[in-house]
C-alpha cells in the first residue's frame, strides 16, 4: 500500500488536496494507495473545503507499506506514521533538502521552485492523461490549494504551470468565478474565529542555518489591516510567551501585501538582512506579499556558504 501523507504539525490547504488527489490517481493507476495523516488541517481549509466531504482514509499503516511526502520534504517535520527508509516518493516546492532526496530517490524526488505543489500533483493527472476521470472534490481541492499558496497568482514562485492548471482545475469542478475572494474570506472568519489556534497551527521554528526568526507563523487573510487593527495586542501577546524571536507574516490578498510583525530588535534585523525594509513600532509592510517558504529560501541562500544539510543514517 502507498501511504500519501506530508508533514506532522497541521496539514495546509496544499497538503490536504495533494494528499487526497494523489491517492485518487494513484488508485486508479492499479497502484493501491490511501491518504493518511496525523495532523490536523488549519485554518486554510476552509468550511466550505470541508464540506466538500474529501476525506482522509481510517487506515493503520502496515510494516510493507511504502510513503509518499507531499508537501514537505523536510524529514524532520514528517508525518509521525512515516518510516524514512520506505518512502519512495516526494514532491514538495520547500527549498532545502533538494539534494538529500535526488541521492535517495533520483527522479522520484520532485521538488522545485513553483507555486504549489498541487500544481505538481496536477501534472501527473495530466501526464497520466487521466484528468478526464478525476473527481469534482479533488479537482476543486488542488485549484483551491493553487489559489492559497500563489496568494491569488500574485506571489513571486507564481509559475504559467500555476496558473495554468487552476483554469483547468476550477473549469473541472464548476468553481464561481468570485471563488478566490469567497476562500480569502472564509479563511480570515475562521483564524479570527481562534486566532490563538490558528497561530499555533501555522508556526514553525525554523532552525539557526535558514537566518530567520526562530519563531515564525504566518496566515493569510482577505484583509491584513483589519485583522491586525482588531487582534494584534492579543497576538502579541501569544507570540511572546512561545520565545523572544518571532516573527508573524500576515498576507493581504486583497491589498496583495505582507505584514510582518515582529517587536524584538534582533527579530527584525534578521529580516532587515534579507529584504529592505522599514521597521514602524514593531510593524514593516512589504508589497508584493511574500510566503514563508520565499523568505526561507532568501535566508537559505544567504547562509549557502555553509555546509549543506546531512542527516546521519
Amino acid at each position: 500500500m502507498r501511504i500519501i501523507t506530508s508533514g506532522a504539525s497541521y496539514l495546509d490547504i496544499d497538503a490536504y488536496a495533494c494528499c487526497i488527489a494523489y491517492a485518487e490517481l494513484l488508485n486508479l493507476q492499479g497502484i493501491p494507495a490511501r491518504a493518511v495523516s496525523s495532523a490536523q488541517p488549519n485554518a486554510s481549509v476552509s468550511l466550505t473545503v470541508l464540506g466538500w466531504d474529501a476525506t482522509f482514509d481510517d487506515y493503520q499503516p502496515t510494516p510493507s507499506d511504502e510513503f509518499v511526502l507531499v508537501d514537505v520534504s523536510d524529514y524532520h517535520h514528517f508525518d509521525p506514521i512515516v518510516v524514512l527508509d520506505q518512502v519512495v516518493e516526494v514532491i514538495d516546492h520547500h527549498p532545502g533538502y533538494e539534494h538529500y532526496w535526488a541521492q535517495k530517490l533520483g527522479s522520484a524526488a520532485d521538488i522545485r521552485p513553483i507555486g504549489a505543489a498541487a500544481t505538481q500533483v496536477f501534472q501527473r493527472w495530466q501526464a497520466a492523461g487521466r484528468l478526464p476521470q478525476i473527481s469534482v472534490q479533488s479537482a476543486a481541492l488542488l485549484a483551491t490549494a493553487i489559489l492559497d499558496n500563489t496568494l491569488n497568482f500574485t506571489g513571486q514562485m507564481t509559475t504559467p504551470a500555476d496558473i495554468e492548471a487552476y483554469a483547468d482545475l476550477a473549469s473541472r469542478a464548476k468553481l464561481p468565478a468570485d471563488w478566490p475572494r469567497q476562500y480569502f474570506l472564509e479563511c480570515q472568519a475562521s483564524i479570527e474565529s481562534d486566532l490563538v489556534a490558528a497561530l499555533a497551527a501555522d508556526s514553525k521554528w525554523m532552525k539557526p542555518e535558514s537566518n530567520l526568526p526562530c519563531i515564525f507563523a504566518q496566515m493569510t487573510v482577505w484583509d491584513a489591516d483589519a485583522l491586525l487593527q482588531k487582534h494584534r495586542p492579543m497576538i502579541e501577546r501569544w507570540m511572546a510567551e512561545q520565545g523572544d524571536d518571532w516573527l508573524l507574516n500576515v498576507i493581504s490578498i486583497r491589498d496583495r501585501k505582507s505584514c510582518f510583525l515582529a517587536p524584538d530588535e534582533v527579530s527584525q534585523q534578521k529580516l532587515s538582512h534579507l529584504l529592505p525594509l522599514d521597521w514602524q513600532a514593531g510593524l514593516a509592510v512589504r508589497a508584493p506579499s511574500m510566503l514563508r517558504k520565499e523568505l526561507l529560501k532568501l535566508g537559505l541562500d544567504a547562509g549557502s556558504h555553509c555546509a549543506p544539510n546531512t542527516i546521519v543514517q
